[in-house]
């Protein structure tokens, strides 16, 4: 048994979306898509003058299981609709029925109570859309707190 402790893999880090990109120049018949998902760092909690803060979990899900898909971009948005960070912007793959997940952890709370991603997409014409989700939850003691929302495309 290794006494070494585990390296822990960051969503935000652009050298794990790095292993994960993809040149798609090639690939000039793929349909483009951009989708809209929001998600919840925070809640008002008792009143709108106490907020308490979420762990999301996005979920980058391709749900065809023939074809490869491709994520563009993920944008990430405050309530307010400002760019707090892109996650990568050159193209990833998903292979079929493939997930990739990006974490904000509780205690970034820069979304706020409002938070958005935009999605930017391609797949091959016979592909079924890709799925993206966001799952929020949060424990205190012995009470836990958990919801999820689902992508809306918007091109």
């Amino acid at each position: 048994m290794s006494c070494e402790k585990q390296q822990e893999m960051s969503s935000i880090s652009p050298q794990n979306w790095a292993k994960r990109t993809v040149d798609i120049s090639e690939k000039d018949s793929l349909i483009y898509g951009k989708t809209y998902l929001s998600i919840y760092a925070q809640i008002y909690s008792l009143s709108e003058h106490k907020k308490h803060d979420l762990t999301a979990m996005v979920s980058l899900r391709n749900t065809s299981d023939e074809d490869t898909i491709y994520v563009l971009k993920a944008m990430y948005y405050d309530t307010h609709g400002k760019l707090v960070r892109t996650y990568f912007n050159k193209p990833i793959y998903l292979a079929p029925l493939e997930t990739a997940e990006i974490i904000i952890d509780e205690k970034d709370v820069a979304g706020g109570t409002g938070s958005n991603f935009i999605f930017e997409w391609k797949m091959p014409k016979t592909a079924v859309e890709p799925l993206f989700e966001g799952v929020m939850n949060s424990t205190m003691g012995q009470q836990g707190l958990s919801f999820t929302t689902q992508g809306k495309r918007i091109k």
